[in-house]
């Protein structure tokens, strides 16, 4: 009887939290009503800008919240006006009410306290974020989130091969340096600090390094040299046998999907498992493109969205963050005639009309299932990224 009674205090306790919560979120739409979001995120690509656009009506309509994007080029830059605004004690009406992020810009903003929040667990589609299965969400390149961004897509690092040219495909760093020594010119990576690039070379490092473990943590600069000989040995030897020799490189990962394309190149690589179905389904490359992992996995993370500290707009920021995270949302951005990019959601915990929306998502001709994704390598700790960039430029910026 006592365990009946305790039973249905929990049950009278929940429905008060529930309806309180409620209560409370129906204050937070209420009062956005009306305001103007301005949205700060990458703007290089039509597919991703569509999407924002086609988002943006969306809100309009059910919550009549304005989004404006604000196309960045690097957020980086948008962090450092965000923290001049703070230097100026422009403590409300900031120019920036949610912006897209992750990894040192996250760290970054932490740790200079320009985030609003935590605010992520007041959003009602937060419940349906797989933080169980899915740890990148709540770790960004091994920094906490403590909930001050919320969860928007995930992301993966792909090899990207015609099948037309390749009967196989490299397994690992290794395989790839014997497939560029016999196929002279048909491998490169982007420039640092290109972000494909970075990726690429934090994946080879993951790979050559002796102990991974020490890439979990912060950077000791008396043993980087040590712990990344293995790296620079490794791109000494492969560079020769890159496109133009290794004496040019690619800008960025759409100039690579262009080499790819044109059959400059044999392999690219994407952070988007859908990117090469996306490239196939509007054109930019052909149907017998198709992507590939290493043996021992590679490397994944979570992408964010944030309020500053400054929103003039934070609710409308949190209406628009949570529709975002709403499986009509979800659903869309991951089918790859739209984006491609994978969810963040828990997708067991959907039923009906919400399960139905992913069910109808189409496989991409060239994308891995999840399980042909195998093992996702965390990101290395933040601080690895500028030290290695640093030292690629040093070694062999022209």
């Amino acid at each position: 009887m006592k365990r009946l009674f305790l039973i249905l205090l929990g049950m009278i306790f929940l429905s008060g939290f529930s309806q309180a919560f409620a209560q409370d979120w129906d204050k937070i739409v209420k009062k956005a009503k009306g305001q103007t979001v301005y949205f700060n995120a990458w703007g290089g690509s039509q597919p991703i800008n569509e999407y924002i656009r086609w988002a943006g009506e969306q809100v309009q309509k059910k919550y009549k919240v304005r989004v404006i994007h604000v196309k960045a080029t690097d957020i980086g830059d948008v962090v450092s006006r965000i923290l001049v605004e703070k230097a100026a004690k422009k403590n409300k009406n900031g120019s920036v009410d949610l912006m897209w992020i992750n990894g040192e810009n996250f760290k970054a903003m932490k740790e200079n306290k320009l985030l609003y929040g935590p605010f992520s667990q007041e959003l009602p589609n937060y419940r349906l974020v797989d933080t169980e299965n899915k740890k990148t969400v709540l770790y960004d390149f091994t920094v906490p989130v403590d909930n001050m961004e919320s969860p928007w897509g995930m992301a993966q690092l792909v090899f990207l091969y015609n099948t037309k040219n390749m009967a196989t495909h490299p397994e690992s760093m290794s395989d790839l340096l014997l497939f560029a020594r016999n196929h002279p010119g048909r491998f490169t990576y982007p420039a640092i600090p290109a972000f494909h690039g970075t990726t690429f070379i934090k994946q080879a490092l993951y790979e050559l390094i002796k102990d991974p473990r020490v890439l979990d943590h912060p950077v000791v600069l008396p043993d980087f040299e040590k712990n990344t000989r293995p790296l620079w040995d490794f791109l000494d030897k492969l560079h020769p046998f890159l496109w133009r020799k290794g004496k040019t490189f690619p800008a960025s990962g759409s100039q690579m999907l262009s080499l790819l394309n044109d059959n400059e190149i044999f392999i690219s690589l994407s952070f988007n498992p859908n990117s090469a179905s996306n490239a196939i389904e509007n054109g930019e490359l052909p149907d017998t493109i198709r992507t590939y992992i290493h043996t021992t996995g590679t490397i994944g993370n979570s992408h964010f969205v944030a309020i500053p500290f400054n929103s003039s707009a934070r609710e409308g920021a949190m209406v628009f963050a949570n529709f975002l995270l709403s499986p009509m949302a979800q659903a869309r951005k991951a089918d790859p005639k739209i984006w491609g990019d994978p969810t963040v959601l828990d997708t067991r915990k959907l039923k009906g009309r919400d399960k139905a929306l992913f069910d109808a998502v189409p496989k991409g001709i060239a994308t891995l299932t999840p399980k042909e994704l195998g093992r996702v390598l965390p990101e290395p700790h933040v601080s690895w990224v500028d030290a290695l960039e640093k030292e690629w430029l040093k070694r062999y910026s022209k």
